[in-house]
């Protein structure tokens, strides 16, 4: 998205904010769970009691083949913020504070440029710190009920309940977040269907429980925000979305690029466009999610993105793979690569010396976790539940996942899987050429290519012509920067909690103010705030 965009052409005055021409496309609104596999009742989840969900699927379409790039949360929200994968903008790692290039923005620019009124409510955790041009508000009060009158909007609302640290949360903390649950929608551990690859054990039991009931709690949620958005008359002019950061906040699923980790629930809802009641099996790769946004608003998507289109005007063909890495998480170092089709799953297990059981200090509060390296301390594990503690991991593993849904018998070492297995091994050497997967490269090396001497960069002020004055009638003010990829923000409120608006362009003064600018770019500082007063009218009157 060029400087030189006009932003009148999109906005009205600066005194009111009221949109000069309505965006072409429809009101969005995202709900997004975490750490949530496709346990819903209408995946077909055994025990799953979600009625909610399962009614927003009967009205819309269900996607059955759904990924995450990545099992953990801040990589795969840095691909759906940017339609681009982590391993090539160089935020693959947890909690990395990437530096990604400069032609990268997070989508939502391109939409509040085309006149969306953009909103998150409220997790960011994108692997690079949120830029003020990325939404119009951003925090638990965020909500379409702040747009002007007659503006679409694109909303967020992001539920936290199902995230892993809720599963092993105290008793108490539990209890308040299932208070609403009705008795019969509580499940009893005694019934849980355990993964294979999990030991039956009471401990084991309890937290599946427990998840489930915070599923059934994260679905009344859903309910809630969909019936404001009835109660506002906009259910009919809404797609609504509904998915997953990646999958289930339990042992050998969150992190880990296994469908446990990475298969997630995706239903969207489009009066009059989508049939009720749709199963859809294609492949679809949240990096799709960007793009897809923008072919619903009708809006062109920047030729760098590497997502693909699955809805609107501008989708494309379905994907034939899907592809999720694994890098460093947390104080722990790994490199994993994945490549999947409709039915098999390769993964490249780049340091196979390694074993999978690697302590992660975040991840091994964990009750399950902890169940788990005490029966293999004591040599209680047998089969399938010892595969997680092997010294070792193979270099390759090769799984049919229709047949082993839970990825433990590897078909790699099978001469009857060869020719799949050369076949995904070269699509996947493929797509680490083509996308220039970073994570090849050291991570202190990177980072010192990306922050030199572990230096931020700052973003240049930007510049304001004219720079304040008085003027007979409405003034243009041209706005610039001279960082390269940088987007810049203005506002006319005073104080920390005025509103930043973004400047695609030019912005038109209409009444007397003080227009204040920053600048930005992804993973470098904000610029200095530059400000200029502008009297309209003449002089003596403001």
């Amino acid at each position: 998205m060029g400087l030189r965009l006009t932003l009148a052409a999109v906005l009205g005055s600066l005194a009111n904010a009221a949109l000069a021409v309505p965006p072409p496309g429809p009101n969005v609104l995202w709900i997004t769970a975490e750490d949530l596999s496709p346990d819903l009742g209408c995946y077909g989840a055994p025990g799953a009691r979600t009625p909610n969900l399962d009614r927003l699927a009967s009205q819309g379409a269900r996607f059955v083949r759904a990924f995450s790039v990545a099992g953990v949360c801040a990589p795969s929200r840095s691909a759906i913020i940017t339609g681009m994968h982590p391993t090539s903008i160089g935020t693959h790692p947890m909690r990395s504070k990437g530096v990604p290039p400069a032609h990268v923005k997070c989508f939502t620019e391109h939409l509040r440029a085309a006149g969306y009124h953009c909103t998150n409510n409220s997790k960011t955790d994108y692997n690079f710190d949120c830029p003020l041009t990325a939404w119009d508000e951003n925090g638990p009060r965020a909500h379409w009920r702040g747009r002007a009158p007659g503006q679409h909007f694109f909303a967020i609302f992001n539920l936290t309940v199902t995230h892993e640290a809720k599963i092993r949360a105290p008793d108490a903390e539990t209890a308040r977040l299932t208070r609403d649950l009705r008795p019969e929608d509580r499940h009893d551990p005694a019934k849980a269907e355990l993964p294979p690859y999990y030991p039956d054990t009471p401990v084991v039991r309890r937290d599946w429980a427990r998840y489930q009931d915070l599923v059934t709690a994260m679905d009344l949620e859903v309910a809630r925000i969909l019936q404001a958005l009835e109660d506002d008359g906009l259910a009919e002019h809404t797609v609504v979305f509904f998915f997953s950061d990646h999958g289930r906040g339990l042992p050998r699923a969150k992190r880990w690029v296994y469908d446990s980790g990475i298969h997630v629930p995706l239903i969207v809802r489009w009066p009059g466009v989508i049939e009720p009641g749709a199963v859809r099996g294609e492949l679809v790769s949240l990096l799709d999610l960007a793009p897809t946004m923008l072919s619903i608003a009708g809006i062109e998507a920047p030729r760098h993105l590497q997502g693909r289109a699955f809805l609107g005007p501008a989708a494309g063909p379905p994907r034939d793979l899907i592809f999720a890495a694994r890098d460093r998480m947390d104080e722990t170092c790994d490199v994993i690569r994945c490549a999947r089709d409709q039915r098999f799953k390769y993964i490249r297990n780049l340091q196979p010396g390694k074993p999978y059981a690697q302590y992660i200090h975040y991840m091994d509060q964990m009750p399950t976790l902890r169940e788990m390296r005490r029966l293999n301390a004591e040599g209680k594990l047998a089969g399938t539940q010892r595969l997680f503690f092997l010294p070792e991991k193979p270099a390759e593993e090769l799984y049919d996942v229709e047949a082993d849904p839970h990825e433990v018998r590897n078909l790699a070492a099978d001469p009857a899987h060869r020719e799949r297995l050369e076949r995904l091994r070269s699509a996947l050497e493929r797509w680490t050429r083509e996308t220039g997967d970073l994570g090849l490269v050291p991570e202190e090396e990177l980072q010192e290519r990306l922050r030199p001497g572990g230096k931020w960069s700052v973003t240049a002020a930007p510049v304001l012509e004219p720079a304040g004055g008085r003027f007979e009638g409405p003034v243009r003010v041209r706005v610039s920067c001279p960082t390269e990829g940088a987007s810049i923000a203005y506002t006319l409120e005073e104080g920390e909690g005025a509103r930043w608006k973004l400047a695609a362009g030019d912005v038109e003064v209409r009444a007397t103010c003080r227009l204040r600018a920053k600048a930005c770019r992804l993973g470098w500082k904000d610029s200095p705030e530059v400000s200029a007063s502008f009297t309209i009218g003449g002089p003596g009157r403001r």
